[in-house]
């Protein structure tokens, strides 16, 4: 289409959990992320935890976020990011497997997609997510006392999105946010963003008579995916993108304290974010050292801090520690 594109890959993907503890377990000890912020939900009448999880570094596109949600369940369907995964190196199939298996997480057998192994496995809330074999993703994962830095996750690679319809969904990945597609396995759609591979690949799974989920916040449920783009100017251009191919329904930029963002419903029903750094990212209110220690509140909830606090459930993060890395 002749556009500039802004977005480079992901920034982070957001999902509804159920319970708080049960979510922040399953992050650090069974995928083996850092808890990176302890913070609210930033909109709505009622409290609600926002987790961010992330590799050693708290890189953009290696950040899971959350809100742990028992108000409602959500609906699983179509329009529905379907599973996140993860890179981890290759080789390290066996391990997870064994891991997996020692915590009675549930799991699928080892797959091939795209000439990429991987096993899928399950959240307590019914979220799915993948850990996926990629020998080229050379970013720094954390490590606990069950998993060393060579079984590390790394980051996202991508995510897997369920469609009834690919062809509306395409158009506007390729023609709205500048993916190109690379590759059909079975119901399967590959598209890659800027370079390719890990932290810029995308999947359309064709299921042409699953149900649509819902939209709504909702237990076990994904919520949006976030891509990464410059600043505040690079999401001005992005929106204009939308508004000339027509995709009205796009948000104005919302300061979300850590960076900014800006929304989209797609075609397929999937709700894109583009978000940018702001004022410092997640060191803005507590050092690299100390993130994810304590709960912290935007400037704008400081004075309802007792009543949010009473309204949600009590968590023990895990001890800090330093990343043998």
């Amino acid at each position: 289409m002749g556009y500039n594109y802004p977005a480079t890959g992901y920034h982070h993907m957001t999902a509804c959990a159920a319970g708080a503890q049960e979510d922040v377990d399953f992050f650090t000890r069974i995928v083996g992320q850092r808890l990176v912020k302890q913070t609210v939900l930033m909109d709505g009448k009622f409290p609600h935890y926002h987790l961010y999880y992330s590799n050693a570094n708290a890189e953009p596109g290696s950040v899971m976020t959350t809100f742990p949600y028992n108000r409602l369940m959500g609906r699983r369907g179509s329009g529905q990011i379907q599973s996140i995964a993860y890179t981890v190196s290759k080789g390290a199939l066996p391990f997870w497997k064994e891991h997996l298996e020692r915590h009675k997480i549930e799991h699928s057998p080892i797959g091939e997609r795209f000439g990429q192994r991987f096993i899928r496995f399950t959240h307590p809330a019914g979220l799915s997510f993948e850990v996926l074999e990629d020998k080229k993703d050379a970013r720094v994962g954390w490590t606990t006392d069950e998993i060393a830095e060579g079984e590390s996750v790394r980051g996202f690679h991508g995510a897997v999105l369920s469609v009834r319809d690919v062809g509306e969904q395409e158009r506007f990945l390729t023609e709205a946010l500048g993916f190109r597609k690379t590759g059909v396995d079975g119901a399967y759609h590959r598209f890659e963003i800027a370079e390719g591979g890990a932290n810029k690949t995308l999947e359309l799974l064709h299921e042409p008579d699953r149900a649509p989920g819902s939209w709504t916040f909702g237990a076990g449920t994904v919520h949006h995916l976030a891509l990464w783009v410059a600043d505040d100017e690079a999401m001005a251009a992005q929106k204009a993108i939308y508004e000339e191919l027509g995709y009205t329904d796009a948000s104005e930029i919302k300061d979300r304290y850590y960076f900014h963002s800006m929304y989209v419903r797609s075609p397929g029903g999937i709700l894109v974010e583009c978000c940018c750094n702001a004022g410092g990212g997640f060191e803005r209110d507590e050092p690299a050292d100390q993130l994810g220690a304590r709960l912290l509140l935007p400037p704008w909830f400081e004075d309802r801090r007792k009543e949010i606090l009473a309204g949600l459930e009590p968590i023990t993060p895990p001890a800090m520690a330093i990343s043998r890395s």
